[in-house]
C-alpha cells in the first residue's frame, strides 16, 4: 500500500491485534464506576463505540494506592474483573476490539481514596498544584490534591509487579485483547520521567536513564507478563497536564522511544502538545518527527498512534503522511458512531459537559446514532 492510499478506513494490524479501521477511541475518565467495579451501563456504554478499530478504556487503576479520583474502575479486585469481562464481552459481541488502559496516578490523588486514609505517593513530596474529581453525596467536585510522600526505592518493585499482575488479569481473566501502559498526563510514570516533579537523588532520580528507568521497568514487566504484541504505552512529551513539565524533553522521549523500541510493542500513542488543549505550545517546543525517527532508527516496529485535537481533514492527512492509527477523545463522548459519522462527513453531535464525570445514563449512554 502507497502511502497516498492510505486512508482512516483501512483494515491495520496492530501488534497481535487486527482491527477493522485506523480510528481508536482515546481513553476518557468518566467516573460511573462505584467502588471501583464497572456496572452494566459501562458495557453498554463500550459496546455502542465498537465499531472504532479500536477502544481504549478509561484509565484504570492497578491498586487501591493507584487510585486517583472518585469512582474510576480498578484491575485489583474479583468484583472488578467480573465488571471488565462484561464489558470486553458486550464490545467482543459487536465485532470490536478493547485493551485496557493501566494507571497509577501517584500524586494526583486525595488522601480520602487512599489505603487507610494515608498521603498519595510521587517520585518526591511535591504537591501537583492541579485537582482531582471526589463524588461527594453524588455530586462529582474538584478538590485539591492532597500532599504525596516519597516513595521508598524498596517499594518500587511492588509498583512494578502491579502493574504486571494487571496486565496478566486483564488479557487472561477479563478478556481484554491487550493493555496500554499509561505513561502520560502527569501520572505516577510520568512523574518519574519528568524533571519538575522528580528530584530524587537515588537509581532513579537525576539522569535521563535514571528517570525512565521505572517506566521502562514496567513496560518490560508487562511484556513479559501479555506480549509486546498486546502492549501499547501512552505519552506526553509536553503536556502541562497535572502540573509536570521537563526541563529538555526531546533528549528525554528520544532516549525512552530508543529504549522501547527492542521490546516489539503494539503501539506507542503520542499526545502532541497539551492534552485536551493547543497542539503547538510556543514555549514547550517538540519535535514528533524527529521522536518517530529516533524510534525507527532505533528498529521500533510498533503502529505509531497520534493523539490531540484530531478532526477528520487533520486525521486523513496524517494516515497519509505515515500515522498508523489516529485516537479521538471527546468527540467520541457524544458521537459513538463516530467512524461511520467521519465516513459519510455527518455532522457531530455535541457532548454535554456537565455529564462527563459521574452520573448515570444522561450524557453517557443516550446520545443518538445516525441510524
Amino acid at each position: 500500500m502507497t502511502t497516498s492510499t492510505r486512508t482512516l478506513f483501512d483494515p491495520v494490524t496492530v501488534g497481535e491485534l487486527k482491527l477493522a479501521n485506523r480510528i481508536v477511541m482515546a481513553p476518557l475518565t468518566r467516573n460511573r464506576s462505584p467502588d471501583a467495579v464497572p456496572p452494566p451501563i459501562v458495557a453498554t456504554y463500550y459496546a455502542q463505540r465498537a465499531s472504532a478499530g479500536l477502544l481504549i478504556s478509561e484509565a484504570t487503576a492497578i491498586s487501591q494506592q493507584g487510585q486517583g479520583y472518585s469512582d474510576v474502575p480498578g484491575l485489583y479486585g474479583t468484583e472488578q474483573l467480573d465488571g471488565w469481562k462484561r464489558v470486553t464481552q458486550a464490545v467482543h459481541d459487536k465485532g470490536g476490539k478493547i485493551v485496557v488502559q493501566l494507571w497509577h496516578v501517584g500524586r494526583v490523588s486525595h488522601h480520602d481514596l487512599q489505603p487507610d486514609g494515608g498521603q498519595p505517593v510521587a517520585p518526591s513530596a511535591i504537591t501537583a498544584k492541579t485537582k482531582t474529581v471526589l463524588i461527594r453525596k453524588g455530586v462529582p467536585t474538584f478538590v485539591d490534591t492532597s500532599a504525596p510522600r516519597a516513595l521508598d526505592a524498596q517499594e518500587l518493585p511492588e509498583i512494578v509487579h502491579s502493574f504486571q499482575a494487571a496486565a496478566r488479569n486483564a488479557v487472561e481473566t477479563a478478556s481484554f485483547d491487550g493493555v496500554e501502559i499509561h505513561g502520560a498526563n502527569g501520572y505516577l510514570l510520568d512523574q518519574f520521567l519528568k524533571s519538575g516533579s522528580n528530584q530524587r537523588t537515588d537509581d532513579y532520580g537525576g539522569s535521563i536513564e535514571n528517570r525512565a528507568r521505572l517506566l521502562l521497568e514496567v513496560v518490560r514487566a508487562v511484556t513479559a507478563a501479555v506480549g509486546g504484541g498486546r502492549t501499547g504505552i501512552r505519552l506526553s512529551p509536553v503536556t502541562p497536564a497535572n502540573d509536570v513539565h521537563d526541563a529538555d524533553p526531546q533528549p528525554l522521549f528520544d532516549y525512552v522511544v530508543r529504549q522501547l523500541a527492542p521490546l516489539n510493542l503494539a503501539f506507542i500513542h503520542i499526545i502532541e502538545g497539551a492534552t485536551g488543549g493547543p497542539r503547538e505550545l510556543p514555549d514547550r517546543p517538540f519535535d514528533y518527527a524527529a521522536l518517530k525517527a529516533a524510534y525507527r532508527h532505533a528498529g521500533g516496529k510498533a503502529a505509531w498512534m497520534v493523539n490531540n485535537g484530531y478532526d477528520k481533514a487533520l486525521a486523513e492527512k496524517a494516515v497519509a503522511e505515515g500515522a498508523d492509527l489516529v485516537a479521538f477523545g471527546r468527540p467520541y463522548i457524544a458521537n459513538p458512531d463516530l467512524v461511520e459519522r467521519l465516513r459519510v462527513n455527518a455532522p457531530l453531535n455535541t457532548p454535554d459537559q456537565a455529564t462527563f464525570y459521574g452520573g448515570g445514563a444522561k450524557g453517557y449512554t443516550d446520545y443518538p446514532t445516525l441510524a
